[in-house]
């Protein structure tokens, strides 16, 4: 049963995985080898999240034998002490922790340091062979490396110049450990001092419908700028492949690498391409260096095409559906009225007008703002931990505070809730940031399918370099680092693997006097919004409920709401006057035909034909009507004969 919960919490994270990767990729267009790579980047990260606090109660337990056995060996009568050790309900045996972060320890590092910075450049290459996008992608990571490379010398140098110290493999993996966490506590600062604000002040926000309607028509006008001018960026695209395809035959060696381009081209698109007409002043010939920068430049016009695309137009059915809830808030009739959207299957079996009004006017709203209240509450505890967590005596950190009186009473059960509720939040806020971060356009995740590899990539690489810092930071929190406290305890499983929450030396002087400094600084300018007015200045429009640029963006994104629903409208009135008009025009032409039909030959309409047909003038022919009776007896009656085979009369002029 003990081993169950620990399989249940890696099925958990496993199926968790799979549907954020599910949301924000496409696993049926992707390369297969990214898939891969980016599902156990993702994975591992959310797997030490989730079995750490299985870690932390063990190692509690383990402390709790420990100081039975040191009373056994002091007292003779120590049954009870013994007997309070209860085994954990989430018991694994001693050796398969260990073995679990060695596994994901070794693939994370080799993933993030070695194969995902060449996967991500090797599927943003405009390559066509295998063996060119490999080499662009070595030769791009070259830089990368090269800086790396200079890092850790001036690092290795730096700690061998100094007396006393010796280097061996322990050292140089402890000096690497510590660049790592130096790294990602920095960007961990960062993020958690962002979303520790943003969190509850959005949720709070969110409980009220003008906000949120405010700001789903921001983000509606800019998705709206960035779909226009992605549709330029591909038309541009679409003008330059036009003018290679001038000078492109069958015959020409590049004339396959030319097709790989053509068959990118959207579909609706490919109208655009017909009208070639040759020009001799733009007559260029095609180069491979031209024809790979051409295939980069529609890999990234056409995902950004796609993207803008379906994204606002799910922006717009959310800013439809706000529109619906705010005309239903003030609604006597407690029925909640759609004015577009499809009634939901449930809707064929009973009315659920009254709990969907009673869901989105009254009891969601009220949810959120619980929900802010708790995330609150939640970001100041961290926020003093965070500030506090240095000092071992009198302990002031709460987690640490919680998570000790458990141990007391060897409550593991509690350990276990705690840690998980703890470090649930922290992963939350931590990773929240992450899914908002959008540079450049460039590497950014996008729901609905719509991210591309290359982002999967670069943000499977932020999660895995940031997961390890933020599980040491965490252990520091509860107390449960020696080199945090500097004292000896009994450590996890985890600790003893992943490392210490170590800097590298230059900077580890005063390190817990100006980290908690910096994550309360930063806590303090997501408070008053400076991040936010400083991306504003320089050109980055963000929601600020007091710029009048905003307020050009909400109206022009209210507008955009208004036409769509006049379009709908339109469509709708349309429809319905061509159902009208269909059912007002049929019955009147099948009476029409019931009038005209004779009784007596409506079973037979071939019959009606021939009687009502016109009469034929037979002084126009040359026979009369009694030879054409003997030319008819002459013929075989093939209705009374089915079984016989006739031939037709021999050509008269065959024999000439």
């Amino acid at each position: 049963m003990t081993v169950g919960i620990f399989s249940a919490e890696v099925i958990f994270a496993f199926i968790l995985t799979t549907v954020l990767l599910n949301r924000y990729g496409n696993w049926k267009t992707q390369n297969i080898v990214v898939t891969t790579a980016v599902l156990i980047a993702w994975y591992f990260s959310l797997l030490i999240i989730f079995v750490l606090p299985i870690d932390i109660s063990l190692a509690a337990y383990r402390k709790c034998v420990q100081d039975g056995h040191n009373h056994n060996d002091n007292t003779t009568n120590s049954s009870h002490e013994l007997s309070a050790c209860n085994k954990p309900w989430s018991y694994v045996p001693e050796s398969t922790l260990p073995k679990m972060w060695r596994v994901v320890y070794w693939t994370s590092q080799f993933l993030t340091w070695f194969i995902m910075p060449v996967m991500q450049y090797y599927v943003k290459s405009g390559e066509f062979t295998l063996k060119d996008k490999l080499k662009n992608a070595v030769k791009s990571n070259t830089l990368y490396y090269s800086t790396l490379l200079l890092i850790v010398t001036i690092l290795i140098v730096y700690i061998a110049l100094k007396p006393g110290v010796h280097l061996d493999w322990q050292k140089l993996k402890a000096i690497a450990s510590s660049a790592s966490n130096t790294w990602g506590l920095f960007l961990l600062i960062l993020l958690l001092g962002i979303a520790l604000v943003d969190i509850p002040r959005e949720l709070w926000r969110s409980s009220q419908i003008d906000y949120t309607l405010r700001k789903v028509y921001f983000k509606l006008s800019k998705l709206n700028t960035e779909k226009l001018e992605s549709e330029g960026a591909l038309e541009d695209v679409l003008e330059s492949i036009k003018s290679v395809s001038i000078s492109m035959s069958p015959n020409d060696p590049l004339y396959d690498c030319f097709q790989i381009i053509l068959k990118k081209v959207p579909e609706d698109q490919r109208d655009f391409l017909k009208n070639v007409r040759s020009n001799s002043r733009n007559h260029t010939t095609p180069s491979i260096g031209m024809l790979t920068r051409l295939h980069k430049q529609l890999i990234v016009a056409v995902h950004m095409y796609h993207r803008t695309e379906t994204q606002g137009s799910l922006m717009l059915e959310k800013a439809i559906f706000l529109e619906d809830i705010n005309s239903n808030m003030t609604s006597r009739e407690r029925k909640f009225k759609k004015m577009f959207n499809k009634p939901s299957k449930l809707n064929s079996y009973a009315d659920t007008s009254t709990i969907e009004w009673y869901w989105w006017c009254r009891l969601h709203p009220m949810m959120l703002q619980v929900l802010s209240v708790i995330t609150g509450m939640l970001s100041v505890v961290i926020v003093w931990s965070e500030m506090t967590f240095f000092k071992k005596q009198p302990v002031l950190s709460i987690f640490a505070l919680m998570v000790n009186m458990a141990k007391q009473n060897n409550d593991y059960v509690m350990i276990q809730v705690l840690s998980t509720l703890s470090i649930a939040y922290l992963a939350y806020c931590t990773y929240s940031t992450i899914f908002k971060i959008k540079l450049l356009n460039i590497y950014y995740l996008a729901p609905n399918h719509q991210t591309t590899e290359s982002s999967l990539i670069f943000f499977g690489l932020l999660l895995s370099r940031l997961t390890s810092p933020m599980c040491l930071n965490f252990l520091g929190l509860i107390h449960m680092d020696s080199h945090v406290i500097k004292s000896r305890i009994l450590e996890t499983d985890y600790t003893q693997i992943m490392g210490h929450m170590d800097v590298i030396t230059i900077i580890s002087d005063g390190f817990n006097v100006y980290f908690p400094t910096l994550i309360l600084a930063v806590c303090l300018a997501t408070y008053f919004n400076v991040g936010t007015r400083i991306l504003s200045i320089l050109g980055f429009p963000q929601f600020l409920e007091d710029d009048d640029l905003v307020t050009d963006y909400i109206q022009e994104g209210r507008l955009l709401v208004v036409r769509e629903k006049e379009r709908r409208e339109r469509k709708i009135r349309g429809n319905e006057m061509r159902r009208k008009y269909r059912e007002r025009s049929l019955p009147n032409a099948n009476e029409e035909v019931e009038e005209r039909v004779p009784p007596s030959r409506k079973d037979n309409m071939k019959s009606y034909l021939l009687d009502n047909a016109d009469p034929i003038d037979r002084s126009y022919h040359s026979y009369s009507t009694n030879d054409t009776h003997e030319v008819e007896r002459q013929l075989p009656n093939v209705s009374t004969r089915p079984n016989s085979t006739w031939e037709p009369p021999r050509n008269i002029f065959s024999d000439l």
